[in-house]
């Protein structure tokens, strides 16, 4: 087997605060790159979706991410599929974010094996009225849908590992509600077995074992998705990934 000598940058860092973000909608655009991390979304080419700074409330940086008025358009912060669990885990993703209202939406945060530049985040995840869950990509993070029966609570969904993914929504309920206008930490952490650990706000919310794959390639993503004909709106005041770099992929 060869050897590689592993240098100073045998880490990955991926960081944005946001704090050069002005008018980041699309404008007929299909994507955009935003430092480390790509804009796009089914329906961010409209003139009033993307990514923005908020007129008021954007100390420290913020990205205002607006999907589209039309059901299932999404607009999401992204990367390639460039992460392997079995390679390059540990991989932590965390975000800081809060809602400017809890209505008609659909939220995810964390690791995803499906995203391309136009993706709606139904086809990563999806849900029906109630306490049942679509799981579509092989995945693990943060899950908020307005049409589940705990519609305002965060969820810790995860799909693909040795432990099947649950898809009944009481059992990934995490207790800890997004709360209108305030801001909550969002940290996902993977190791190279694949068990998962979810936290919200510094507090451990969940733990399981064998939750995503070891050897599929995943993307990163931080998006939002409207359900209805009412645009879906997520602050973002940052997003930060880390990772191993694998020299022998």
């Amino acid at each position: 087997m060869a050897i590689n000598a592993q240098s100073g940058v045998g880490k990955i860092r991926l960081f944005n605060d946001f704090c050069g973000t002005d008018d980041g909608y699309s404008d007929d655009a299909s994507s955009a790159n935003l430092g480390d991390f790509m804009v796009g979304g089914e329906g961010i080419e409209d003139t009033t979706a993307g990514c923005s700074q908020p007129t008021s409330g954007g100390l420290s940086g913020v990205c205002r991410l607006t999907s589209g008025a039309t059901a299932a358009d999404t607009a999401f912060l992204g990367t390639g599929i460039n992460f392997d669990v079995g390679l390059m885990a540990p991989i932590a993703i965390e975000a800081r974010v809060q809602f400017v209202d809890l209505d008609e939406k659909l939220a995810f945060i964390g690791l995803t094996s499906i995203l391309t530049y136009d993706e709606q985040m139904e086809d990563i995840i999806d849900y029906s009225a109630g306490t049942t869950v679509t799981l579509t990509a092989e995945l693990a993070g943060f899950l908020l849908g307005s049409e589940f029966t705990e519609d305002e609570m965060w969820h810790m969904a995860y799909n693909g590992g040795t432990t099947t993914g649950q898809t009944d929504t009481e059992e990934i309920e995490s207790g800890v509600d997004a709360v209108l206008g305030e801001w909550q930490i969002l940290r996902l952490e993977v190791d190279p077995n694949g068990t998962a650990r979810w936290y919200i706000d510094g507090v451990l919310k969940q733990t399981v074992e064998g939750a995503v794959s070891t050897t599929t390639d995943f993307a990163v993503v931080c998006g939002i998705s409207a359900t209805t004909t009412e645009a879906a709106v997520m602050d973002v005041d940052y997003l930060l990934v880390e990772a191993n770099r694998d020299w022998n992929a």
